[in-house]
């Protein structure tokens, strides 16, 4: 834990008293977004000390040059920038005169941010002492609105408290922006048009090579004391700005108020020569319904998100609110509506990273998707990378790789690969095999036979030639090896044999042939379809089988543990425990040399492995591993305490899976990794959710049925959730005494619980 300001509540992200070494973090954590845009918390205002700026458009993207100090062959060309948009909520706001401005008031007082989960908005409040010495409260509430995904709303109150005063509001679009991780200081946005129509106004930009188009647009309604003053505001544009200006006297006592409804209109989803039209109807349909009754639909909207996503725990506030946290801002990222969208790292909270999909979606997000929605929002998932084979294939055909081989990026807007790092877009190769997992995952989950058929087999045998022909035959070892690889521990590069990616290798192929038997067997059109699409050949999967059957896999005898990768037991093994803590973490206190040369382990790594292929091993085995590699693990990846959390419930070691539960759920509020202020680590936060369902709750499915090994901290006094399995809802509450499983609806349904099977008649509670 780096950070402790945050107020615990089962429902909201507070923050109470004005800091300036904060405002950056919170601007993470208060983020707003809801699938289609997002918005970091700002201040409306303005703020002349230190911010990161920060507004997204899902699917919106720039090919930023890649920055590496010598080209090679193979080096992807551009790193895809999620991009800095025009900036739709400034408010810049005077009195008599004196701009409002918290880094240059003479004092701030009462200030409290409120992050409203359960509802969906967000409001900042505080009282300050100008400059000027007038004295002023604000209050600003924003939200984003769910199912009208194109509009924000602000409404931003200011209260002369010491004496009367002139309030002047000057709401502005701002297309002047950039990224914070430019490589080059390109320009990343033309903007064409600047437009200012009564209360409204309007920028038309679009972005340099991409050539997406945007419409930012804005209207505004000045209030006071509740009566609206109709005025033409003051109007200033520039080339790539424009502002108006609404000015009124406010008694001491009395409320100015300011309605901003604003947002985008983008290419992805109207012609660009309907941009403003578009926008014009969102402005028309906003200011006809008004904030408050726009407001009382975000919070039905969300309620009906809760209602299937919510995760209760019942005896310890910061656990409820950190996973309600992590459940917040994953519905504020994705809510499958749009199966060109994906779940990038960092959401809609930052820039880092670049890209919209890793394999974060298909190791971690899956599940959750798939648990709280439905099947048609995971299938999008998979549809996604389906859409993108070709690009995947064209990714390996640039290394080298022929006859179909693909390559899944390890970061991506389009399908190409766009990441900077040589040691992760060439080696990084593990992200192949949580493709193919994914589909395996679905199927499990689901039951849905069809994806495979349909779509998901000829992704498999683009997967298992890659494999097949990343394997070279060693014959010292007279096994197959896959040398020059990066496996999950980032901390590790260009090493040969990495055991989980080899394991992954093996599995992959043996999956593809299995499925390939099973349609051929049952969907014969399709056999046929695919086969010859792919001119693939008996003898050829033969081929890789030949590959998968005889892969080396690094294992010590003298220790009975597989090896992360070969030479691992060369290193010097000083568990993490033995670390100064002035050390950490070591990626921002260690030179990579010193790194590369430690036994320190970034994330699960072996244990992904364990993790994903758990019914392959023995729990005896699963210990010791366990006990091998978490004590050298640092855990400096947002995806690694998730995994440890499962396995060690899976152990039976809850005080243990409770404290890494701790920590993936409160990971940014808390900031552990001391980074939350360039934004939330929002994949990771699906691994919160599998931490209570997966590992405290023990859910698996086996053999088409759920099975559940309920476990709970001795802290809490309940817990309960919900999960959508094949149209069912089930219900799961953990209490210290009792366990209860109901399902809604018209089916019963049979379950395992500690390895004794019962049926769940509908609507009926059962308590064990």
């Amino acid at each position: 834990m780096n950070q402790d300001y945050i107020q615990p509540d089962a429902w909201s992200i507070i923050e109470e008293g004005f800091e300036p070494g904060r405002v950056k973090s919170s601007e993470s954590l208060f983020s707003l977004g809801n699938g289609a845009m997002g918005q970091r918390a700002n201040f409306e205002e303005g703020y002349s000390g230190p911010t990161f700026q920060g507004s997204y458009i899902a699917g919106v993207y720039y090919p930023d040059k890649t920055r590496v100090g010598w080209w090679k062959n193979g080096y992807p060309e551009y790193f895809a920038k999620v991009l800095n948009a025009p900036n739709w909520i400034g408010i810049k706001v005077t009195i008599n005169g004196e701009i409002l401005d918290l880094n240059t008031c003479k004092e701030i007082r009462d200030f409290k941010r409120e992050l409203n989960m359960k509802e969906g908005w967000y409001q900042r409040s505080f009282v300050a002492l100008l400059p000027n010495d007038i004295e002023v409260e604000v209050v600003s509430t924003r939200f984003l609105h769910l199912d009208k995904d194109e509009l924000g709303c602000i409404n931003y109150a200011v209260t002369p408290l010491n004496q009367s005063a002139e309030v002047s509001f000057t709401p502005y679009l701002d297309g002047g922006i950039t990224n914070e991780d430019s490589n080059w200081d390109d320009k990343f946005w033309d903007v064409s048009e600047v437009a200012s129509e009564e209360n409204q106004a309007f920028i038309h930009s679009r972005t340099m090579k991409t050539d997406f188009h945007v419409c930012t647009y804005m209207e505004a309604q000045l209030f006071q004391n509740g009566r609206h003053l109709q005025q033409t505001p003051e109007t200033k544009t520039t080339d790539r700005a424009v502002r108006h200006t609404y000015t009124t006297t406010v008694e001491e006592g009395e409320t100015a108020t300011l309605f901003k409804y604003a947002g985008y209109a983008v290419s992805l989803n109207h012609t660009p020569s309907t941009l403003k039209s578009a926008a014009k109807s969102v402005l028309r349909e906003a200011t006809d319904i008004g904030f408050d009754t726009l407001l009382q639909q975000q919070k039905e909207a969300w309620s009906k998100i809760w209602e299937m996503a919510d995760i209760t725990i019942d005896g310890d506030v910061k656990a409820q609110q950190g996973i309600r946290f992590n459940i917040f801002q994953l519905n504020q990222t994705y809510l499958g509506k749009d199966a060109r969208l994906n779940i990038g790292p960092k959401g809609f909270t930052g820039e880092k990273y670049g890209g919209s999909t890793y394999w974060d979606t298909e190791a971690y997000c899956l599940p959750f998707y798939m648990a709280t929605k439905n099947d048609e929002v995971a299938r999008n998932l998979l549809v996604y990378r389906y859409n993108h084979l070709e690009k995947a294939i064209e990714n390996a055909e640039k290394l080298g790789f022929t006859n179909g081989a693909a390559l899944y990026p390890m970061v991506t807007m389009n399908g190409e690969e766009s990441h900077n790092e040589w040691e992760i877009t060439f080696e990084e190769i593990h992200r192949n095999a949580a493709i193919a997992f994914a589909i395996y995952n679905y199927t499990r989950y689901t039951g849905d036979t069809s994806y495979v058929p349909e779509k998901g087999l000829e992704v498999l045998i683009a997967i298992a030639r890659f494999w097949h022909q990343r394997a070279n035959f060693s014959t010292a070892k007279n096994k197959y090896v896959i040398l020059g690889v990066t496996g999950p521990n980032e901390y590790e590069n260009n090493i040969n044999n990495n055991w989980y990616t080899n394991y992954c290798a093996k599995w992959c192929i043996e999956y593809a042939t299995e499925m390939l038997e099973g349609v051929e067997q049952h969907h014969t059109k399709d056999y046929e379809r695919i086969t010859s699409k792919a001119n693939l050949s008996k003898t050829e999967v033969s081929d890789w089988n030949k590959v998968a059957s005889n892969l080396h896999f690094p294992y010590s005898e003298e220790l009975g543990v597989y090896l992360q990768q070969d030479g691992f037991l060369d290193k010097e093994l000083v568990p993490v425990s033995q670390l100064d803590e002035a050390q950490r973490p070591i990626n921002q206190k260690w030179s990579w040399d010193r790194i590369l040369r430690s036994a320190y382990i970034k994330q699960a790594d072996v244990l992904q492995g364990f993790y994903f292929f758990e019914d392959h091993f023995s729990e005896e085995a699963l210990q010791k591993h366990f006990d091998f590699y978490e004590p050298l693990t640092v855990h400096e990846s947002s995806l690694s305490p998730c995994v440890h959390s499962i396995q060690a419930a899976k152990l039976g070691r809850m005080e243990q899976a409770y404290e890494f539960y701790l920590r993936t759920s409160r990971l940014d509020l808390d900031d552990y990794n001391k980074e939350v202020d360039e934004g939330c680590h929002i994949t990771s936060m699906a691994g919160t959710w599998m931490s209570i369902v997966e590992g405290f709750a023990g859910m698996r499915v086996r053999d088409g049925k759920l099975h559940f090994s309920p476990q709970i901290p001795k802290k809490w006094k309940e817990y309960s959730f919900k999960i959508n399995f094949r149209g069912t809802i089930v219900t799961v509450k953990v209490g210290q005494e009792h366990h209860c499983f109901c399902v809604k609806g018209k089916k019963e349904l049979e379950i395992n619980v500690n390895g004794e099977a019962m049926k769940l008649s509908p609507n009926t509670e059962v308590t064990i």
